[in-house]
């Protein structure tokens, strides 16, 4: 199926219909890696390496890493599939959704850091609660959606 496209002279031709599949697999390969460091960070005792009962800074901090990973091997999959033409409507808002969730995401899941949740830094060590997790949650609601 061919993409049509516009000259410089007005005239309509006929562009290569070639994806960039190895640009297309590059962002999912970064996303999927991206997912396993995400789940490092939220359950690290499938990996053996959990070493406090609650969810900390680190284990957070590894898991919005993660998700960034997975938000930017999105956004390289889907401009893969524009080839250099300029993305549609649909597609940018899109994109726009995902950054939009992960900014979401990062004030939710380190709120407390921020001094915004409800276990200020410096009386509480900061964890992973109940609001917080429905922040990232409601993040990654956005991000599914873009």
């Amino acid at each position: 199926m061919d993409i049509m496209a516009n000259n410089n002279n007005g005239k309509v031709a006929a562009a290569s219909g070639k994806i960039p599949i190895r640009r297309i697999q590059f962002g999912l390969i970064i996303a999927v890696a991206g997912f396993f460091v995400f789940i490092i960070g939220a359950k690290p005792e499938l990996f053996l390496l959990d070493r406090s009962p609650v969810l900390g800074f680190i284990q957070i901090t590894v898991m919005l890493v993660g998700l960034a990973f997975i938000c930017l091997g999105g956004y390289l999959s889907l401009a893969g599939l524009w080839k250099g033409h300029q993305i549609s409507i649909a597609g940018d808002l899109g994109i726009r959704l995902i950054s939009t969730g992960y900014v979401i995401a990062v004030f939710a899941g380190l709120a407390d850091i921020f001094g915004l949740g409800s276990h200020p830094t410096p009386e509480f060590i900061p964890y992973f609660g109940e609001w917080q997790a429905r922040g990232v949650q409601i993040a990654e609601a956005f991000i599914a959606i873009g």
